[in-house]
């Protein structure tokens, strides 16, 4: 198969692509007015067309038609795409690439709205993040939802945007350079909620990838990509996908936070005043 025909979409979606360029129209523009590193570029693009890749092209058609295929695209969705447009530190880029007057008329008061603030205090409180970021793994991957998911165009689209933006969401939280406050969460706490967010990972990836009992039938319903596959041997790799890659993933972003962690307090001021040294006055 050429590479043009990988990049031709199975099921076409403008909502992908509005939001895909948006996002690259938005970053260029932001890198004319900031200066933003080449490494921090490659990062967001590289995340970016992780996203389109796993969304927008004949990767969706495998992914609709081989459980591990499905995990590999979630992988994409949920961790790797995320992990690296966060990485990039893009929000003041992004930010620069909106024109003036609409940021004045309209982004500003959108996220000043009261609603929109409880909202994202919810969504972004420690607790309330890793339980989506894992519960989200285990939702879509009970056989029932996962089977009505794989059929029905809405739910499935569904839970691959809701994948992306979860995993844009965690990330966001537990890769913040800047030492808190302004980030939302103290250095020690971040590398907690990435190294908690790795077990449960790990007992779903085993559980899968070591059963005998094939969980997901629906790829024999719609029809496997891979004749060559067992349905078992295909629901072992799954399982393996969301064992260990999904996992290091977490291993790394833990990482990643304990560098900014030194790395800020290492800065000149951040380090805590020392106490005044007593003068002995003679008689």
């Amino acid at each position: 198969m050429s590479l043009l025909a990988w990049l031709v979409p199975w099921e076409p979606s403008p909502t992908v692509v509005l939001c895909i360029a948006t996002s690259a129209v938005l970053y260029l523009r932001g890198c004319r007015v900031r200066r933003t590193s080449v490494p921090r570029q490659i990062a967001f693009w590289s995340g970016l067309a992780l996203l389109y890749i796993a969304l927008h092209t004949r990767l969706d058609y495998y992914a609709e038609h081989a459980f591990f295929v499905h995990r590999i695209q979630h992988l994409m969705l949920h961790h790797l795409g995320p992990f690296l447009i966060v990485l990039s530190y893009p929000g003041t880029t992004l930010y620069a690439g909106v024109p003036l007057a609409w940021r004045r008329r309209w982004l500003r008061p959108a996220l000043d709205w009261a609603p929109v603030r409880k909202t994202l205090d919810v969504l972004l409180h420690p607790a309330v993040a890793a339980f989506l970021f894992v519960g989200l793994i285990y939702f879509w991957l009970i056989p029932a939802v996962h089977f009505d998911a794989m059929l029905d165009v809405r739910l499935y689209r569904i839970m691959n945007w809701g994948m992306a933006l979860d995993g844009l969401m965690f990330w966001w939280l537990v890769l913040d350079h800047r030492p808190a406050p302004p980030a939302r969460l103290a250095p020690g706490v971040r590398i907690l909620l990435t190294v908690g967010v790795i077990p449960p990972q790990i007992v779903l990836g085993a559980v899968i990838g070591l059963s005998s009992h094939d969980f997901y039938t629906v790829y024999s319903v719609c029809g496997r990509a891979f004749t060559n596959i067992s349905p078992i041997m295909d629901q072992h790799l799954g399982g393996l996908i969301l064992w260990i890659p999904g996992s290091m993933m977490s291993v790394i972003g833990a990482l990643v936070a304990l560098r900014h962690w030194m790395r800020n307090d290492s800065r000149p001021g951040r380090r805590a005043p020392r106490a005044p040294r007593r003068v002995a006055h003679g008689k």
